[in-house]
This record gives structure tokens, sequence and C-alpha cells, in this order.
């Protein structure tokens, strides 16, 4: 946020508070004239106000958002609707589905659990604790979302040839994408308003207890909003499970379409990923339920005390230099030892800089293209939860499960007999990054405007604000650190994506991973070494702009 808005939120907030204030009073007097009990809703001036929402407009956006997600929902619809009934009962139905989804489901149940325990724990000792060097900890551990999980498996391999199967897949899964509940959860811990933990312990609670009764559950919307984007992107991962020949439904639609292009089959494994999608979305919806995570009153909360670890201080360090060694220090040792290899002699400026500078350009354009269409639905997510918006919600979601090569063929079959001029352009490219990145922009702003309260909305338009106004001003304002980190999650993503660009990229157009993942294919590890430094030297600025923004969050 600019020092004017900071300027303008220091001489504002106090009177909205105070007008809020005013018209709760003025409510609880016209509730005990009319013998009303004075827990009822108001009726009068907050009512009023929130009629006054900008519902429709914003539905609106989100909609066409929507209708633009499910074009890879209407491909595989049209594609299982040609083939006919008879044939996709014989493509789903059939004992090589049934091992994809035991994969799938066992690779779910066993990474995302080891992934929250690793992450709270980490963000519980880095923020609560006085383990030394807590913040070169905290930053250790958001450190691994600079390295593309390909990149990670290509380092594991590399150093144990003979990792294969399901605890492979586990072990390099939890160690690439633990940072993505890391970060939310260590925000949300900042942010707590201690007085609720010491009321906790003053009726006779112990440590634990206070933990898991009090602590917990503020942190379940943080913990839902990181699980849902790790399981998301394990039922979209193809990289870093082709080189630990692990068999995911990813894997195996891309051998489907390399082997028959547009295949029905590939179409079928996409149709039942959706499913999967759709499973964990209403899962999520279910467990993080609709409680209010904002506070609202005078003062400010005081920032916790950080609880003392005795004894347990030299285990409590052994966990984060455990973690940062398998997640840092084995891809960076093993890069070095192939650029060691390799000399100067594969650091070509023609193709290493041409590849970084179009990397660029996409992940920046990709990155505000993205949140932008993201911040619709993500206000109405917070401030207008209903059927109607879940189901837009859901229309969000269920589109980062697909491989990004199911996205990329919808679209060239689209843009090659519907538009022809807009087939294998940057434009259409870009449609295909809004489409898959989308649920990385809604975790980050719905958190963020979640912890903007509802009050100041309406207090502005008490103001004589209209209600677009209120939103730009006010909300969209607080919420200004999620909107950047949010562009900076989605950024990195794009920096690492790899089958959707092959396909949709214009001639001539080669990034970063592209040209990691044709090298590494030709088994020439030493080349593909520069591509995957610059990956990481890409997106260290970003890592460092998410940790820097959950830190601003929190006042620090």
């Amino acid at each position: 946020m600019t020092n004017h808005g900071n300027r303008f939120l220091t001489r504002r907030l106090p009177s909205f508070f105070s007008v809020t204030k005013a018209s709760a009073l003025l409510q609880d007097n016209r509730s005990l004239v009319t013998g009303l009990a004075g827990n009822e809703a108001p009726v009068s001036t907050i009512g009023s106000l929130r009629g006054r929402m900008p519902h429709a407009s914003v539905v609106v956006f989100a909609t066409i958002v929507a209708l633009f997600s499910l074009v890879p929902l209407g491909f595989i619809a049209w594609i299982t609707y040609d083939v006919g009934w008879e044939t996709v009962k014989a493509l789903v139905f059939r004992p090589r589905v049934g091992e994809l989804m035991i994969n799938t489901v066992f690779l779910e149940a066993l990474t995302v659990p080891l992934s929250i325990a690793l992450a709270v724990t980490l963000a519980w000792l880095t923020e609560r604790t006085d383990i030394p060097f807590a913040r070169l900890w905290s930053w250790l551990a958001v450190a691994p979302l600079a390295v593309p999980a390909f990149v990670h498996s290509y380092a594991w391999i590399s150093l144990v040839p003979g990792m294969r199967g399901l605890q492979s897949g586990v072990f390099v899964s939890v160690l690439a994408y633990y940072p993505f509940l890391y970060l939310p959860v260590a925000a949300a811990l900042r942010r707590l308003d201690p007085a609720i933990e010491d009321a906790a312990a003053s009726l006779g609670l112990g440590p634990w207890r206070v933990f898991f009764r009090t602590i917990l559950p503020q942190l379940r919307l943080a913990i839902c909003g990181g699980s849902l984007l790790i399981a998301l992107h394990l039922l979209s991962e193809y990289g870093l499970y082709v080189m630990i020949r692990f068999d995911t439904f990813a894997t195996a639609i891309v051998d489907q379409f390399q082997s028959a292009y547009n295949s029905p089959a590939a179409n079928m494994l996409g149709g039942v990923l959706v499913a999967c999608c759709l499973f964990l979305l209403g899962l999520e919806i279910l467990v993080r339920g609709n409680e209010r995570y904002a506070r609202v009153g005078s003062g400010s909360a005081r920032p916790a005390d950080r609880r003392r670890l005795g004894w347990f201080t030299i285990p409590a360090v052994l966990l984060p230099i455990a973690v940062a060694v398998l997640t840092l220090g084995v891809p960076l040792v093993t890069l070095g030892r192939w650029l060691y290899l390799g000399g100067a002699e594969i650091w070509r400026l023609d193709t290493v800089g041409n590849a970084f500078i179009q990397t660029i350009i996409l992940a920046v354009a990709g990155g505000v293209l993205t949140t932008i269409a993201a911040v619709p639905m993500a206000w109405l997510s917070v401030r207008a939860p209903g059927r109607f918006q879940r189901f837009l919600e859901a229309c969000h979601y269920y589109v980062g499960s697909l491989p990004g090569v199911v996205v990329a063929l919808a679209l060239v079959t689209i843009t090659v007999r519907l538009v022809l001029p807009l087939y294998q352009t940057f434009a259409t490219l870009t449609v295909a990054y809004v489409l898959l990145f989308l649920p990385r922009a809604m975790v980050g702003l719905r958190a963020s405007i979640a912890q903007a309260p509802v009050e100041l909305e309406r207090a502005a338009m008490g103001l004589g604000r209209t209600p677009s106004q209120a939103v730009r001003q006010i909300t969209m304002r607080l919420a200004a650190p999620g909107f950047a980190a949010s562009v900076a999650l989605v950024a990195l993503g794009i920096t690492n994506e790899l089958t959707a660009t092959l396909m949709l990229s214009p001639n001539g157009v080669e990034t970063l991973s592209t040209k990691f993942w044709s090298l590494t294919s030709e088994i020439d590890y030493v080349s593909a070494a520069p591509y995957a430094v610059m990956m990481i030297i890409l997106s260290l600025p970003l890592t460092l702009l998410l940790y820097s923004q959950s830190k601003r969050t929190a006042g620090q």
C-alpha cells in the first residue's frame, strides 16, 4: 500500500469505526424499544447497506470468468458425446483406471497430511517460539518454492537413481509443495490475537490443549486453502512423477496424447480428474465452514509472546536444518555438480538468455491477468457465499486440477476450428495460463479479503461512498498484499509450467522449463543445468516477494 493510502486509512479508520459503533448503539436502542433481543441481526442501517453491496456487477464478471473456465470441461463433454456411452464405459471402467485411481488416492492421502504436519510445525517454531535464528529458518522454509517440482525430482534422481514408486513420489512431493502450506499458516499465526489463548489458559487449559482447542481452529482457513492448492497440484503434476516413474492420471493422459493425438481415452481420463477435483473442492468447503476470521474491536492485537523451548531447543533446530538440506541442499549440490562437469561451454547467452527473457514476459503478463480475473470470485466467496457463488467458485477451481495438456488441447481444437488466427499465439497461451492458475490466485486473494472487515465497507458507504468505491478504496487496499502475493504465486507457476507451454507457444518462443525438459528428455543433464539454475534465479525474487508480503500482512 502507498504512503498516501496509509495516510488515508489512518485518517478514516477511526471515523469508520465511530460510524459503525454509532449504528450499533442506535440499533440496540431500537431493539430495546421494540422488545427485540440484543443479539438479533440489525435491520436498518446495516441491512440497507448490505442491499447496496455491488453484487450484480461482480457476479457478472465472475460468471464470465467461470464460463471461460468451463471451456475444457465442455471439450471433454463434447468428446464424451462424440464417442458414445459404450465407448466411455469401456474406457473409464477398466483395470488401468482403477490402478491410477489407487495411486492418486494414496498419493493425496499421504502427501497432504504430511505436508500439513511439517508446515504447521515449522510455522509454530519460527513464529511462536524462541528458536535461535528464527528469521533464517522462516526464509529457508519458503525458499523451496523457488525450485520447480521437476527440478527437485531431477536432483534426487541424479543423487539416488533407484528412486521409484509411491514412497518416492510422496517424499519429493512433500519437499516440493509444503511451502504452499507454510506461507499461509505462518501468516495466520502472526495475526492471531493472543488474548484468546490467554483466556483459554486462564480457564486452566495446558499449552497443548490451548493449541488444539484455540489456535488450530483459527488456522483452519489457511490450512484448508493450502491443502487444496497442494491437492490440485498433485492431480496435475507431470514432470515430477515421470522422472521417478510413478504413474498418475496426468502421466497417463500425456502418454495417451503422445501415442494417439486427441485420443478419446485421454479425454476420459481428464473427465475422471475433473470428478476428483470437484470432490476435493467439496471436501475443502465442508471442512473450512463459514466462521468469521476478521478481528474488529478497539485498539489492536498485541504481538504474541514467544514460548521458551528450554531443553527442546536442539531437537527443534535440527528440524529446519534437515528440511533445508533436503529441499535446498540436494538440488543445489546436484546442479553445482552438473555445472562443474559442463564448464563454461554450456552457458550459451543466445539460447539461455532468450529463454530467460521470454519466461519473464510470460510470467508477469500471465500473473497480473490471472489475479485480475480472480478478484471478483474471491470477493464473492468471502462477502456473499451462497449456492450459486459456490458453483462459480467450483468452476474457478476445477480447471486447476487438469493437466496443462488437457487445457491446451481444448484451446488448440477451438482455435483451429473456430478462430484460426489465434492458434499458437501469445493471447491463446495467456488464456491457458489464466485457466490453469486461477486457483493459485483465488487462495491468496480469498484469505486476504477475509481478513478485511466487511464493517469498513459498510461504514464507507454510510459516509457516502458508492458500493464499488467502498470495495475499491477500502477492501482492495487492505487486500493489496494478497493481490501481490497472488501475482507472485501465479508467476512462479508460469515459470515452471511445461505441457501447455509446449503445445500453445508461438513459433520461436521457448521458455526455461521447455528447454530444460527437452534436454533432460535427451538425457543431457549437463546442458539442462543452466536452465534449471536460471529458473531458480528467476523464482527467487518472486519467493522473496511472497515472504515479504506475508510479513507485511502481519504488520512486521
